[in-house]
């Protein structure tokens, strides 16, 4: 997987979620990860994706998208509803 962002999002994510892009990585690397759609953001033009994976023993949600086959994470933090949707889905398998 190759990975890129926007250095100033990057910096305002870290100031207000204290996650940095290249931690948010890890989630994907998870092998019980859940890649999902945010059909909230999303648009005609541009699919934007949840990743819920576990990093250090908690559940990091990344938001991402997926362009010129690489993945643009643009936040990522430990939410509350991605921990709920992870661990839904591991009861569900």
């Amino acid at each position: 997987m190759e990975f890129e962002c926007d250095q100033r999002k990057e910096a305002a994510n870290r100031r207000k979620h204290h996650v940095s892009f290249l931690e948010a990585q890890h989630a994907f690397l998870d092998p019980n990860r859940i890649i999902a759609i945010d059909t909230k953001h999303s648009t005609a033009r541009e699919t934007r994706y949840f990743c819920f994976g576990e990093v250090e023993e908690k559940v990091m949600t990344v938001r991402f998208t997926v362009r010129q086959e690489k993945i643009r994470i643009f936040g990522a933090g430990y939410w509350r509803e991605g921990r709920k949707k992870y661990e839904e889905e591991k009861r569900i398998q």
